[in-house]
């Protein structure tokens, strides 16, 4: 099965808690050293850490992890592990005495999932996901479904459990150095519905709840959500290119997910490239097209990660209620 991980030299970790009132976790996306890096936030309620330092425009091109949590704002404290994990490497912009490493966060919101509002991951599931990354290996399949930070995500305002989905597209033809591959992995935790997985997909759009129901204080809580995507490819690209990259998976997502970047969404995509494939750039013409070509690959393969991760989430039932998967609708 397809994963970011096709991607060479991308590791993926997860650290999950889903007992004693929790439902909860943490994924760290662990590139190679050198990796270059960006990002685009859309939705109308992020949750997000270090992206400022993402801009192409500012000092460090370099990413040295990227952390997805549940927990909401509070579950960015688990970034503080991985920066920690990654200060122990020697991963980071050097400075007199240490490394600073680049390790952007962004958060869904799950918390009292599991039925306990304070259960929320912190440093140290942080630092065992950097950990569990590396451990991990080059080429390595990854978890998908109730995982990581999927643990505690659900989908449709809260009726359906959403999850960790994955996958990778391959090119042949931008580049003269071999393949230009895009892979993807989203934390789906949305809002909306999902769009394009046959029968079932209809008949969940029937049952969503009215705009009544949305507006009631109780029901609205299910309401805060968020979408996480990391892009990752092995091409030469540039932090602005980047940047355009992450902006391209935006469209893979309002393709999956119907609404997309609401209000209530703080849906945000990084895209990161390792740099060991050059596309083609003898004109500016063939830059164009290599570019294009690229970046339409990345919004699909966010399409396919998504829908992926609602069609690998298992049903749960926890103090908070029952979040029956996706796949059981009409059954």
């Amino acid at each position: 099965m397809s994963a970011i991980t096709d991607v060479p030299g991308i590791r993926i970790g997860h650290v999950q808690k889903n007992d004693g009132g929790w439902l909860s976790g943490v994924t760290v996306v662990l590139p190679p050293v050198g990796t270059v890096g960006s990002v685009d936030v859309r939705g109308g309620g992020p949750g997000t850490h270090e992206t400022d330092a993402l801009d192409p425009t500012t000092l460090v091109s370099t990413i040295d992890a990227i952390v997805l949590t549940g927990g909401s704002a509070f579950g960015l404290a688990s970034a503080t592990g991985a920066q920690l994990w990654c200060e122990e490497q020697g991963r980071g912009f050097a400075v007199p005495g240490t490394v600073v490493p680049i390790v952007p966060a962004a958060a869904i919101f799950d918390l009292g999932r599991g039925g306990d509002v304070k259960a929320r991951p912190d440093a140290d599931m942080g630092y065992q996901a950097a950990a569990a990354a590396y451990a991990s290996g080059d080429h390595a399949a990854v978890e998908r479904g109730n995982v990581g930070a999927g643990t505690g995500a659900v989908i449709a305002r809260g009726q359906y459990k959403g999850g960790v989905g994955t996958s990778s597209i391959t090119l042949d033809n931008i580049s003269t150095d071999g393949p230009v591959i895009v892979g993807a992995i989203a934390v789906v935790n949305a809002l909306g519905t999902p769009v394009g997985l046959g029968p079932g997909s209809a008949r969940l759009r029937e049952a969503r709840p009215s705009a009544q129901r949305v507006a009631d204080p109780v029901a609205s809580t299910e309401g805060l959500n968020t979408t996480l995507v990391v892009i990752a490819t092995n091409a030469v690209l540039d932090v602005a290119e980047c940047k355009r990259t992450a902006s391209s998976g935006h469209a893979g997502l309002a393709r999956a997910l119907d609404p997309s970047h609401t209000l209530a969404d703080g849906d945000t995509v990084f895209a990161v490239a390792t740099g060991a494939v050059g596309l083609y750039r003898s004109t500016e013409q063939a830059r164009q097209v290599s570019l294009i070509t690229l970046q339409s690959a990345a919004a699909e393969a966010v399409r396919l990660a998504i829908l992926d991760g609602v069609e690998a989430a298992e049903s749960v039932t926890t103090a908070a209620g029952d979040f029956p998967a996706y796949r059981t609708v009409g059954e």
